[in-house]
């Protein structure tokens, strides 16, 4: 029964993985996410999911991400800006019961952080920033190698910084957060046109298609840029669903980090796409339930 299995809880869909303790994936499933994402009944979905996914009961340990920070001890999940009635919900405590398994809560992009830095594009990095790009921003940190999470578990989350102050109002409370330009209701004021088709659009040479994805990426670049002061990393990873377009955002990030950072706050600093694409969070959630919850049961 060494196995385990890692929930990334999104606004959209919920992706699980069944994992080998190397981080081999055994199975995997994808359901949608109930609509509106109340927490009883997120509750529910995942444990059906997780039951469909493991119905001979292989796995014993369960990492879940969530949009937020969660406590210090991986039981609560404190805040979700973009999902409703998420404040200081004990989700550990009511899916360890359901599932008959141990469960441990971590932030969705420190458990793509972690994967990346597991089995993907940060294997060889200690200092790394992660930004996730979709429904909201989200954002881990790693600095010699270990995840900063900063008091009680609520940091980090370079999504929510301000890059203009009369910005469009963020769910955070914030104005003119990093999230309100580069989510995608941010990209959406951009463009009508879907990321996806944009994309192809640009890849084909469109003008009008590269000119947005230049706007979009000078936007994350003012965030980024800020976020370096930081934290100054090694690596900088682009992560979520706009991250399609990276190849032509990219430039538009480095033209504004370039402009913006002083050279030694930028010295060696390499940024690119996660490799690991969606399966990330579902990968770190495990990688976490295997570090939190010690050996296996069988």
């Amino acid at each position: 029964m060494n196995q385990l299995i890692g929930v990334d809880l999104g606004g959209s869909a919920i992706k699980l993985g069944r994992f080998s303790e190397a981080g081999a994936l055994l199975a995997e499933l994808q359901v949608p996410t109930p609509q509106p994402a109340m927490p009883g009944a997120v509750t529910t979905a995942i444990v059906e999911a997780v039951q469909q996914l493991d119905p001979e009961r292989l796995a014993d340990r369960v990492g879940v991400g969530h949009p937020g920070p969660s406590d210090a001890d991986g039981r609560v999940a404190r805040i979700a800006i973009n999902l409703p009635g998420w404040r200081d919900v004990p989700l550990a405590d009511w899916l360890e019961p359901l599932l008959e398994r141990r469960v441990t809560l971590a932030n969705d992009a420190n458990c793509a952080l972690i994967g990346e830095h597991w089995l993907g594009a940060a294997r060889e990095a200690r200092d790394v920033l992660l930004l996730t790009l979709g429904t909201g921003v989200g954002g881990a940190v790693l600095l010699d190698g270990q995840l900063f999470t900063g008091h009680r578990g609520a940091a980090a989350e370079p999504g929510l910084i301000g890059i203009d102050p009369d910005g469009p109002a963020c769910n955070s409370g914030n104005r003119g957060s990093l999230e309100a330009f580069c989510s995608r209701r941010g990209f959406d004021r951009l463009s009508s046109v879907d990321p996806a088709e944009l994309c192809r659009r640009a890849d084909a040479g469109d003008a009008d298609a590269l000119a947005v994805w230049q706007s979009y990426g000078r936007l994350l670049g003012i965030g980024v840029s800020s976020l370096l002061y930081v934290f100054t990393p090694e690596l900088v990873l682009i992560g979520g669903g706009l991250s399609g377009a990276s190849a032509h955002v990219l430039p538009a990030v480095w033209s504004e980090v370039e402009q913006r950072v002083q050279a030694v706050s930028r010295e060696g600093l390499t940024i690119r796409r996660c490799s690991l694409g969606n399966g990330a969070g579902r990968l770190g959630a495990a990688r976490l339930a295997l570090e939190r919850l010690g050996p296996g049961l069988g």
